[in-house]
Order: structure tokens, then sequence, then C-alpha cells
């Protein structure tokens, strides 16, 4: 299959092609312009594709007390968010200097995780602009290592790799069983590890999440417990247009003998937390995961 490999070969480098130039072309136009206008299409045009539906049913569910107009509402509100996030992505290395467009709130552990006296896992959720959790632990110093997941373009993945690595200067990993061993021993050495918490993951754990069972991913426990240091939860709000409150919260890992409890017990924690803050600004959280079991 020499051709066919050649021929997928060549689409890639041509995908990867055309995304170099929308790098290139959106970084030409100012960020809070750039920010504005995309989430304004999202919100226009991404309602036209199925996911909106979906994102109704999900919203339905987890909030039957909406009615349809706020429901509507909010899945547009989300739409005109991720519109935002696309566009600023191609920023990062601009804004993450930029300390006036951001408030940190930290609480006593996550201050001296910031100050370098304390190991943890960050564990953040798709909220706000979720690409800029770890701007404080940036302008602070720490070396952070990151988990994603990769595209099946190389090239591309690579190119977007590049624009992430201010951010985890430790390296970005995609996800993987070696990319987990490496985890391991980044937090057993020290390291700081920043990690989404909030994706579909059918081959870990239940846990409860908006009164339904939904799956989630049990790594972040799993490594928190290993390198025996605590989680710290993030969030990012966005306040107005390319500016944004970004919220750290301690949660302790316990150390039992049962450590299938210890890592259940966790998960559960951190999704009750990432319930509580989607519920302040559920417009600013992705509904369109297939995040519950039956979804």
């Amino acid at each position: 299959m020499p051709f066919a490999k050649s021929l997928k070969n060549l689409w890639y480098r041509l995908e990867t092609a055309a995304l170099r130039v929308a790098i290139i072309l959106f970084r030409l136009i100012p960020v809070d312009i750039a920010s504005a206008v995309m989430g304004r299409l999202w919100r226009f045009f991404a309602p036209l594709n199925s996911r909106h539906q979906r994102a109704l049913q999900h919203l339905e569910a987890a909030l039957p007390q909406t009615t349809a107009e706020e429901r509507e509402q909010i899945v547009r509100g989300m739409w005109e968010n991720l519109g935002r996030v696309a566009a600023e992505t191609f920023h990062i290395a601009e804004l993450l200097p930029q300390d006036d467009r951001f408030v940190a709130i930290a609480d006593e552990t996550t201050k001296r995780v910031l100050a370098g006296k304390q190991q943890a896992v960050f564990v953040s959720f798709h909220s706000g602009n979720w690409e800029m959790c770890v701007q404080p632990a940036v302008r602070a110093g720490l070396d952070l290592a990151g988990v994603y997941q990769a595209l099946k373009n190389p090239f591309a993945d690579a190119a977007l790799r590049d624009m992430r690595k201010d951010l985890y200067r430790l390296g970005l990993f995609s996800k993987s069983h070696e990319t987990a061993r490496k985890l391991v021993r980044i937090v057993r050495e020290g390291g700081v590890l920043a990690i989404m918490g909030d994706l579909r993951e059918t081959r870990g754990i239940k846990v409860p999440f908006f009164g339904r069972p939904a799956y989630a991913n049990p790594v972040p426990a799993t490594l928190a417990r290993s390198g025996g240091v605590p989680i710290i939860l993030g969030r990012v709000i966005r306040t107005k247009g390319v500016h944004f409150a970004i919220e750290g919260r301690a949660i302790e890992v316990p150390v039992t003998d049962d450590r299938k409890a210890d890592i259940q017990a966790v998960t559960e924690e951190i999704h009750r937390v990432f319930e509580e803050w989607i519920r302040e600004h559920p417009e600013q959280w992705m509904w369109i995961h297939r995040k519950w079991a039956k979804a």
C-alpha cells in the first residue's frame, strides 16, 4: 500500500500547510478582535450542526429546571466561548505575559505550589479558555508537564504542540501506556503535572455527575496518590472578552490500604467540584462532551 500511504502523507502535509497559513493570518489580527469575531461567528453558525442538539439534550438532563429558551441561550453562549478559544489559541504566547488580563484566586496550598514550595498535580476542565489555566504557574516560573490527545495528522500535531511549548516546558505528552510511566516519574521526581479531568474515559471509572453516572478518568487521582501530592483543581472564568479569572482549589488525596477506593473517592470529589463550578457558569463548559454513561 505504498501509494495509499504516500497519498495520506501528502494530504496530511497539505492540511498542515493550511493550518500554518491560518496561524500566520490569525496572528496578524489583534487578539481582542479575532476572539470577538470568531465568537460571534460560532454563536451564529455552530447551532446548525448536530452537536447543538446533543448539547441541548445533555443540558436538559443535567439542569432540568431550566427552560428551553434558557438552554438555547446557554448552548449558544457555549459556542461563542468555543469560538473565542479557537481564535485565542493562536495567540497563546502573546497572551501569557499580559498579567492585566488575568486575576488569580488561590487557596493556601495553591499558593505554596505557585511559590515552588509544594509539588502537585493540576487538574482542570473545559471552562472559559482552559488553555490559560496554567498561566499563573507559568508566570511563577514553574516547569510543567502536560497531557493531551494527539491528532491523527502528525505534522499538524507537531505544529499545535509547538504553539504550547511555552506552557509545558517539561514536555507535552500524548496519551499512551508509556506516557503514564513517564508522568509517574515526573511527579515522583518533584515535577508539576497538568491534565484535563473532565473528558470521557470509557476504560476508566464511573462517578456521579449532575445526578447521573458518568465516565471519568482515574489517572489524575492515580498519579497524585502515587506521588504523594495534592491535586489542585483549576478553572478559568471568562470575565469579559479576553480577560479571565483563574482559580485554584486544593483537594487532599488519601493513601489508605484500599488503593481502588482512594482513587474512586478522589475522582468523585474532582467531579463534585467541577459540577459546582459548571452550575455557576454553564455557558462556559463544553456540553457537547459524551460524558455520561448512557449518552
